[in-house]
């Protein structure tokens, strides 16, 4: 009862704020996050008025501590937080890879957030390795001002909506994006999009909170099929510029043409992006409040789909940490990972899943890594081949299905499969960070759950768009 009251009067004084200090409109700054790191910049570009705020008119402050930064809107006559969000980005992953420590690149982002009713200071923060976030950039913003665009917002592509759960201010509001789809290919883009958004509705924790979703997609006609592939030397022009081999990894898809997708997509009200791609090779990608890819016709799409969901949507960290990454320390030595779902376990007293953890289970947790290790590294040797090889993806598939044949039982079998416990081994490194359960969504393409601690941050930011 008197948790019921206090939510109530939580959820009123967030709407009052909202009122008080937002119009009903969306805005977005566009800026360039320019580096090398240690000497980053960010350089204003736009400001850019959309149309209805479909976010949260209560959780208006993030509370998750999650994100490599954070943004904030300022109310400048009282210095109060009115609105933030944490986030990664391209930029921070571009940051630990070999090239940044050879050349200055830039990369535009975007900040969306309800239009404030006064001028207002705009903050971004960068996390410091003692987890503490310090400002990196401060602008003064007049949101009412002669220099924010107010041109309408272009029509272009089909807007369906494939599954609705009702007011986008109370729902995650979820738009699936078509890349490399002919015009006569919108069919297929319709049956792809609904065949992998029902898989992620039918995973937990989305399948109890389906009701809590608005699921809509736009199909952007584009000229030929499919998208760039550089290492097969294939080339196209596709509408949102996506492409394999980012960071000269070959299954990862990002775009560079940020602007372009955030006009496509401010025709929808959206709170999660994820770009659909007509492609048979295998490949995604998912940036934590940025977008997801995900290629459509690779036999694991749907379990592609839900991953890279769970990295865009929750900040899940990869768990595996064998396979071929652009990145170098990506979480450095001693510093404990912001992501849910991986620790350094600096101090398992304080572990924070700890709670779920057994008084019976060990910290850390035993497994037989060195075994897994020797079959896996065999596998990532005949991967490597492959790809040097240009082999077909039904022959990559091929190799796919053998392996999760044999990791499969062999993971089942571990003395602690299915308890909660901290397993040595995860994002990117073999050893010094442990992820929450042997196997998960996040480690293999063996299962089709999330292990618990990944379910229950998913659930931590679904009530962020719905309470």
């Amino acid at each position: 009862m008197w948790c019921t009251l206090l939510l109530v009067a939580w959820a009123q004084a967030g709407a009052d704020t909202y009122s008080q200090h937002f119009t009903e409109r969306a805005l977005r700054f566009d800026y360039y996050h320019s580096g090398p790191r240690g000497a980053e910049q960010i350089s204003p570009d736009a400001l850019r008025l959309e149309g209805a705020w479909p976010g949260s008119r209560t959780q208006l402050v993030d509370r998750t501590n999650m994100g490599k930064f954070t943004f904030e809107v300022i109310d400048r006559a009282t210095n109060a937080v009115l609105y933030s969000r944490g986030f990664a980005s391209i930029y921070g992953e571009w940051e630990t890879t070999a090239e940044a420590k050879t050349i200055s690149r830039s990369f535009h982002e975007s900040q969306r957030f309800p239009q404030p009713k006064l001028p207002a200071q705009v903050v971004i923060k960068k996390r410091a390795d003692d987890g503490a976030f310090r400002e990196i950039f401060s602008w003064s913003i007049d949101p009412n001002g002669r220099f924010v665009d107010r041109s309408e917002v272009a029509k272009v592509g089909t807007v369906r909506t494939l599954h609705e759960g009702g007011d986008p201010t109370r729902k995650v509001d979820l738009l699936v994006l078509a890349e490399g789809y002919t015009q006569s290919q919108a069919d297929k883009f319709d049956g792809d999009a609904a065949r992998l958004v029902g898989a992620l509705l039918a995973t937990e924790p989305f399948a109890r909170r389906k009701s809590d979703f608005n699921v809509r997609t736009l199909m952007l006609p584009s000229a030929e099929a499919g998208i760039s592939n550089p290492r097969k030397d294939v080339w196209k022009n596709s509408p949102l510029g996506t492409s394999f081999n980012a960071f000269d990894s070959d299954r990862y898809v990002l775009t560079y043409a940020n602007r372009t997708l955030r006009e496509a997509a401010a025709q929808v009200p959206y709170d999660a992006l994820i770009v659909l791609i007509n492609e048979r090779k295998y490949g995604g990608g998912g940036i934590f409040n940025l977008w997801a890819t995900c290629t459509a016709d690779t036999e694991p799409a749907a379990y592609v789909f839900v991953h890279e969901f769970g990295h865009s949507f929750a900040g899940l960290a990869d768990e595996y940490y064998s396979s071929q990454v652009a990145y170098e320390e990506f979480t450095p030595p001693g510093v404990e990972p912001w992501e849910p779902n991986v620790t350094a376990l600096l101090d398992p007293a304080t572990l924070k899943w700890r709670d779920l953890v057994e008084a019976s289970t060990p910290l850390p947790t035993p497994w037989d890594q060195t075994a897994y290790d020797e079959m896996d590294l065999a596998y990532q040797k005949k991967r490597a081949e492959m790809i040097r090889a240009k082999a077909s993806e039904a022959d990559s598939e091929a190799l796919m299905r053998e392996v999760k044949h044999k990791s499969t039982p062999f993971l089942a079998a571990q003395t602690h499969a299915g308890r909660v416990g901290a397993f040595e081994g995860a994002a990117y490194e073999a050893k010094g960070l442990y992820r929450p359960e042997v196997d998960c969504i996040m480690f293999t393409r063996n299962p089709t759950t999330f292990c618990r601690v990944c379910e229950r941050a998913l659930e931590r930011v679904i009530d962020l768009y719905t309470r």
